[in-house]
């Protein structure tokens, strides 16, 4: 972590596992990436780095233009040409965007989705200078979903009109990128509907069920499949959640990818909490599984060694495993336990309003988005 620094001194800082130069002059707050993993040995050299950036401003000899305090691959890759296009290290303004921007985000944002980004900078586009922006695009647009490389050009657009309006470069090579982009309904997680049928569901279950190594997840998939509810809201539950009677259960909070790791915390998705009734088969599932004398903190659903469930791990291992050894079911997202739920609840005639309400949706996103999904649904007259 970064040491805390007087006024006037330079601050050492880890940004997406590399040392930081972060420190203030002529009004301005400058953040430099000096290119290093965080090791004794480069906390000396970063040491050294800022220590020389201090005695400059003292002795009044600091460099505006940063060149003298870059390491040498980014003085070359931050020159300017006389046409005016710049070749900076995409990694490198990422970094200093991330570190300005980290006050104003939440921990879940800043490790989910700004470090997420930085791996795809860093680990797999294969140019990372901005005068292969076009290059840049091409490659997002064709090993990225649509809406995946949207929301990444859009990312690095706003990355580049911050470091413009900072100074750093003349010019935003990804500025209107995003916006050709079209992006079909399909793509967005909550109006991707591809539901498995009846039949689908129950060999689901009863894969995980017999299954050696993550049938401990048996009772987890059953529930997301019975409930509708989002993966986060399930792994949140806490035993306190549940009726002592079993009649109606509590979702109140999610569990959410931090800069220190998973954490629960409080809310939902589009609302602060919802209740959800309890029915026959459900209330035999939750007394199935809940512990004798376990407390009303204990997880409903906890990880094998007790913690809290990583969605994302069990959708890229347990999940697609499973699926996999399923014949005849093609591959969807476990969020499609969700959808399978509600599609499931219209065709069997719950009202659309009833069914928003359990899952925490609008009556206008249902009855928009899974109309077409079951032709026994009859829609009212407007």
């Amino acid at each position: 972590m970064g040491s805390k620094a007087s006024k006037g001194t330079v601050q050492i800082k880890i940004s997406n596992d590399r040392l930081q130069l972060v420190f203030s002059f002529g009004g301005k707050r400058h953040y430099l990436s000096t290119g290093y993993t965080d090791s004794k040995a480069n906390r000396k050299l970063a040491e050294m780095k800022a220590r020389q950036i201090e005695l400059d401003i003292l002795c009044n000899n600091f460099d505006v233009t940063l060149e003298k305090y870059k390491p040498q691959s980014q003085q070359v890759e931050f020159t300017t040409t006389s046409e005016n296009k710049t070749h900076a290290s995409l990694a490198d303004l990422w970094d200093s965007y991330t570190e300005y921007k980290r006050s104003s985000l939440s921990p879940s944002t800043l490790a989910k989705d700004y470090h997420k980004i930085y791996r795809c900078i860093s680990v797999h586009l294969p140019v990372r200078t901005l005068d292969k922006a076009i290059a840049i695009r091409d490659w997002l647009v064709a090993n990225k979903s649509p809406l995946s490389a949207k929301k990444i050009l859009t990312q690095f657009s706003a990355c580049c009109d911050w470091a413009v309006r900072s100074g750093l470069i003349g010019e935003n090579p990804f500025e209107g990128m995003a916006s050709d982009i079209k992006v079909p309904k399909g793509d967005y997680e909550e109006t991707d509907i591809n539901p498995f049928s009846l039949e689908e569901r129950d060999r689901i279950i009863r894969a995980f069920q017999e299954n050696r190594y993550y049938k401990h997840y048996a009772p987890l998939i059953e529930f997301l499949f019975i409930t509708g509810c989002r993966p986060s809201e399930a792994v949140a539950l806490q035993w306190k959640h549940v009726a002592i009677d079993f009649t109606v259960l509590r979702f109140e909070q999610a569990v959410v990818i931090s800069s220190s790791g998973l954490t629960c915390k409080p809310g939902l998705k589009t609302q602060k909490k919802r209740l959800f009734p309890i029915n026959q088969r459900l209330a035999g599932l939750l007394r199935s599984i809940k512990p004798v004398g376990v407390s009303d903190d204990g997880k409903v659903f906890p990880s094998p060694d007790g913690k809290w469930i990583d969605v994302h791990n069990l959708s890229r291992r347990a999940w697609r495993t499973v699926l996999a050894s399923l014949d005849g079911v093609k591959y969807r997202k476990l969020y499609q336990t969700r959808h399978t739920f509600i599609t499931m609840a219209l065709k069997n005639g719950v009202d659309v309003k009833d069914v928003a309400t359990m899952v925490g949706n609008s009556p206008e996103i249902i009855y928009r988005h899974y109309a077409g999904q079951s032709r026994e649904l009859v829609l009212p007259e407007f």
